[in-house]
């Protein structure tokens, strides 16, 4: 048995600010995928995965049978038969590990299931967004289910609001372009849990609540609609803004080696780094007018093209 793939995502824009009601636009990268498949011959690799799975059918056993339905039974039969979920997408990277396993899951194991052949009207789309908020919670204690329903669809998803989201196309790439959209590989894993934490935390505090709302979200939601618009221009002088906003007021998410590159990027302009996720490690997302001027300006540092400009 060998399952089809689910595909990793990338929030382009939307971190922390999607928790409060800021726009978002979120997209499949295929570069990294998963699969759900069987082994006869295991490995330390396929017992450690095939572990994990069983531990998450008892909780998906736990979820109320009014939002979601899943054949328990043959769960548990292919699981105790060997299945695993064979995965290239890098964990704690802000790439959608979780999520392409929920997809994968959800897909296989669900009843009355919502697919992506069918007329996919907002309240679908939110139904989904809503379980699997509830089934990726097992991994990260609060999810917004926006990666297992990019990784479940395969589409550009534009978030409006919490309850507002739809499925959306983007400027296609220029394959000549010069500008990109890129990632930085930290080295380093991150965890969402205790970053999720520390921005509840500070959003306690009054002075970070304006922030967020007079600063990260306005810019936030400007970038969504340049890039949606294709309006480079306006796009880069609001990433330039989003990417100081976060350096000034989201440092613990910035891992510490690369606060003052961080900074040389906004003094230089010759490239704009923001979160990809919930930071404190994985990748970093990079944006440039001129790729080849950024990448002579990191050195140095391993780089990945997600989109062209």
């Amino acid at each position: 048995m060998k399952g089809p793939l689910f595909y990793s995502k990338i929030l382009l824009f939307g971190e922390y600010g999607i928790i409060k009601d800021s726009k978002g636009l979120s997209i499949p990268y295929n570069f990294y995928n998963g699969a759900l498949k069987m082994t006869t011959t295991p490995t330390e690799k396929t017992l450690a995965s095939n572990a994990s799975l069983k531990a998450y059918a008892s909780y998906l056993g736990t979820i109320s049978s009014d939002l979601v339905v899943f054949d328990l039974e043959a769960l548990h039969a292919d699981i105790d038969a060997g299945m695993y979920f064979d995965s290239s997408i890098p964990q704690g990277y802000g790439v959608g590990s979780s999520g392409a396993l929920v997809a994968a899951l959800y897909d296989k194991y669900a009843q009355h299931k919502i697919t992506v052949l069918e007329n996919l009207t907002r309240e679908k789309l939110f139904t989904l967004k809503t379980i699997f908020s509830e089934m990726e919670s097992f991994f990260h204690g609060k999810s917004s289910g926006l990666d297992p329903l990019n990784s479940y669809l395969s589409l550009p998803i534009l978030i409006n609001s919490k309850d507002n989201i739809e499925a959306t196309g983007i400027p296609s790439q220029k394959s000549d372009g010069k500008g990109a959209v890129f990632l930085i590989d930290s080295g380093i894993v991150g965890e969402t849990a205790p970053m999720v934490h520390i921005f509840m935390e500070n959003m306690k505090q009054e002075g970070f609540r304006n922030m967020i709302k007079n600063q990260f979200v306005k810019h936030t939601d400007a970038c969504v609609d340049d890039f949606l618009k294709g309006d480079i221009k306006s796009l880069f002088k609001n990433t330039k803004q989003l990417s100081k906003v976060v350096l000034n007021h989201f440092k613990p998410m910035i891992p510490s080696q690369f606060h003052d590159l961080w900074k040389k990027g906004l003094e230089s302009n010759d490239y704009y780094l923001k979160l990809c996720g919930s930071g404190g490690g994985g990748y970093i997302l990079g944006f440039a007018e001129d790729f080849e001027k950024a990448k002579q300006a990191l050195q140095g540092h391993k780089l990945e093209v997600v989109y062209n400009f």
